[in-house]
């Protein structure tokens, strides 16, 4: 069936609305009827091909919330009219041991993602969520509980949310714990309020002072500004853990030394050039930590969906039409946007 999306035709081209062909609902498939989608940094990032391998025409998104209009045969999870979501991945291998244990993110095989990845149907490879419809498999679409009203401040939480939710459960996050998010923006805004959901003492650290404000608007119990010395030296020793969202290259060592024994720094953030070498006397003298988390697995990303609709937990979102998104990605290499944009696939 042909849909309208936008999407690009190579690198050094702006979006633009393409038809693209979506395939038939097969006996195991979900179709979507798309209302919201999601505009994430990663989106950029291949449609420019900035990391490298983007197969045009490409269609970003993986932030996706809409309604059900058909269910294949053997679908047994949902049912026409359902409201509901789909992250960052649409299939995996389903053998391997990451697959197994929940954790298809981390399939040993490579996950198919929800854009950009190698499929059977045309053009070659999957095309996202900046169009009208999707088909998806029944296992890979999630159950959306959250009020009609919020649904577009939802669609983040495939992968903002559950990019800060999965480090936070992971480790421990909870009362008792002192937790530093690096960054407020897209992630960082999410992690406060997922972290201080889950009953931990949440610290923010922000380059920019006039951040403070926001940041204990969105939950957090304090500030630091990460470019005041002192600041920061007084918070040493102090955090079990520290989500560090941050996408840009810069020192490790100013965090892993808040770490108490046995803290655990975790990156967030890909950045285009490689972080300078980290101290590691720092990690030794404190049995500290440095690692990294992908996303979630699509049972904990439902979990997450139901924790944050428990606890009345959104995205803070600028609703744009679908004709903006160029204009939006250069407002977002400006970090002008507070802190989401989100498409009105009505818009198209």
């Amino acid at each position: 069936m042909n849909v309208k999306a936008w999407g690009a035709n190579a690198a050094n081209e702006p979006l633009q609305g393409l038809a693209i062909e979506r395939r038939a609902v097969g006996e195991h498939d979900v179709q979507i009827e798309i209302a919201y989608c999601g505009v994430c940094h990663s989106d950029l990032h291949t449609v420019r091909a900035e990391w490298g391998g983007t197969r045009y025409p490409c269609v970003p998104g993986h932030e996706v919330v809409g309604h059900v209009s058909a269910v294949g045969s053997a679908v047994t999870r949902f049912k026409v009219g359902d409201v509901v979501g789909v992250g960052c991945m649409v299939d995996s291998c389903r053998h391997c041991a990451s697959c197994a244990e929940g954790l298809e993110q981390y399939c040993e095989t490579g996950a198919t993602y929800t854009y950009n990845s190698p499929c059977e149907e045309a053009p070659g490879h999957t095309l996202g969520g900046y169009s009208q419809r999707m088909v998806t498999n029944q296992d890979f679409v999630l159950k959306i509980s959250h009020p009609a009203d919020q649904l577009a401040a939802v669609a983040p939480l495939l992968c903002a949310g559950i990019t800060t939710y999965s480090p936070l459960r992971h480790w421990q996050a909870g009362p008792g714990k002192t937790v530093g998010v690096v960054g407020i923006g897209g992630l960082g805004h999410m992690g406060i309020k997922i972290a201080h959901a889950m009953g931990a003492h949440v610290v923010a650290f922000t380059s920019s002072p006039n951040k403070r404000e926001a940041a204990l608007a969105l939950g957090a119990d304090a500030v630091v500004v990460s470019s005041d010395a002192a600041q920061m030296k007084a918070q040493r020793n102090r955090f079990d853990l520290i989500l560090d969202t941050v996408a840009a290259s810069h020192s490790l060592d100013e965090y892993t030394r808040l770490l108490r024994r046995d803290g655990t720094l975790v990156l967030l953030g890909l950045p285009e050039h490689a972080h300078p070498s980290p101290n590691v006397g720092s990690l030794i003298n404190g049995r500290r930590a440095i690692a990294g988390s992908l996303i979630g697995g699509i049972a904990e990303t439902q979990e997450m969906l139901d924790f944050c609709a428990q606890h009345g937990i959104t995205s803070d979102i600028e609703l744009i039409a679908a004709n903006g998104i160029n204009e939006a990605y250069e407002r977002m290499l400006k970090n002008d946007v507070k802190y989401r944009f989100v498409i009105d696939i009505a818009s198209m």
